[in-house]
């Protein structure tokens, strides 16, 4: 069966949006979910293309990241099998799940009938994590109308979508790094974070400098953030950092 034309974007506003992994390679599979999670989206997982079509039923997600190669049946014919799927609403097949292929095929032809198949996008493996982050963005840009809840620890306040600061109301001028390292302390806030998982969450798993470059950046958000008001930023020694309120 066709796939229907594209109905309007709809409104999601879990985070950065629910998303279905599914990939046969063990280390895709758990490293992969952990970097999306970070990023701000809701992840499940599965292994096989039975196990795509019977969670996508389940728990239809906002797009699908789909690997070609699968070992009970290619991505290609998971695509049709979730275009087939009944919308749960109304009870009809042909409803469109924005799809991206994540695949170590990487031949014109392959790309193509990914894309006549109603796939959105084609990104070929290995795969650089912050290129495959801005291609999930964009095709869930033109897909739904994504709206990211504010996210706040005390008095400061964090709007992922407009990537502005506040702290007890007053704006906190940040780089893009310094944005990124503060969006992860508030996703793990009053959970200690050591410098490994910071660079790999922050740099996105492709820094091979100096680890001292995450107590260089702490330190620059500290002088931003915490400059004469109570220390959100607080150092575990021999174990990383931590954000968590104010002692009262």
């Amino acid at each position: 069966m066709q796939a229907t034309e594209a109905a309007a974007p709809r409104e999601v506003s879990r985070g950065a949006g629910s998303l279905l992994v599914v990939d046969d390679e063990p280390v895709v599979l758990e490293l992969l979910p952990t970097a999306l999670r970070h990023a701000g989206f809701t992840v499940t997982t599965a292994a096989t293309g039975r196990q795509a079509v019977a969670a996508a039923y389940e728990n239809p997600p906002d797009l699908v990241v789909l690997d070609v190669m699968l070992p009970d049946m290619d991505g290609f014919t998971v695509i049709r099998r979730l275009r087939d799927l009944p919308d749960p609403t109304t009870g009809e097949t042909g409803r469109r799940m924005p799809v991206l292929f994540l695949t170590a095929l990487d031949t014109t032809e392959d790309m193509l009938n990914g894309l006549r198949l109603g796939g959105d996008d084609y990104v070929t493996k290995p795969f650089d994590l912050q290129v495959l982050i801005a291609r999930i963005q964009a095709v869930l840009r033109r897909t739904t109308a994504i709206t990211s809840p504010l996210m706040s620890v005390a008095d400061v306040q964090l709007d992922p979508d407009a990537h502005q600061v506040t702290r007890a109301g007053q704006p906190v001028r940040l780089s893009p790094t310094e944005f990124r390292l503060l969006h992860f302390l508030i996703l793990n806030a009053g959970r200690v974070v050591s410098k490994a998982q910071i660079l790999d969450n922050v740099w996105h798993y492709d820094f091979d400098g100096d680890p001292s470059i995450v107590d260089t950046y702490i330190s620059y958000l500290r002088r931003k953030l915490d400059a004469g008001r109570p220390r959100l930023i607080h150092t575990i020694y021999g174990q990383g950092y931590v954000l968590r309120r104010p002692t009262p």
